[in-house]
């Protein structure tokens, strides 16, 4: 059964990093791109970034671009997602996913940036 299990989030000051971890199984990992996605209160669902099954190419949100990096280590069936100079506007639940027959995610991990 395929299950996607989110885990890093945290309370952290507006410029400091958090590293997300998206913990796959119930799939062969490398045959499939991930991504995360968030959702802020009162806000529209946001893709953030994404990551193909090999880990060659990979796409951002312009919101953010150069302060994310996604990665990927099929090996441990695990997806990072490394947020540097994070910003009060970063707040939000966030969420790993894959697309079967239909999207799938995981429960989220809240992360919230603020002094």
């Amino acid at each position: 059964q395929l299950q996607l299990v989110e885990s890093g989030g945290g309370l952290v000051q507006p410029g400091g990093s958090l590293r997300l971890s998206c913990a796959v199984s119930g799939i062969t990992l490398d045959n499939y791109a991930i991504g995360w996605f968030r959702q802020a209160p009162g806000k529209e669902r946001e893709g953030v970034s994404c990551i193909n099954s090999r880990g060659s190419n990979t796409n951002y949100a312009d919101s953010v671009k150069g302060r994310f990096t996604i990665s990927r280590d099929n090996a441990k069936n695990t997806v990072y997602l490394q947020m540097n100079s994070l910003k009060p506007e970063d707040t939000a639940v966030y969420y790993c996913y894959t697309d079967l027959v239909r999207r799938y995610w995981g429960q989220g991990t809240q992360v919230t940036v603020s002094s």
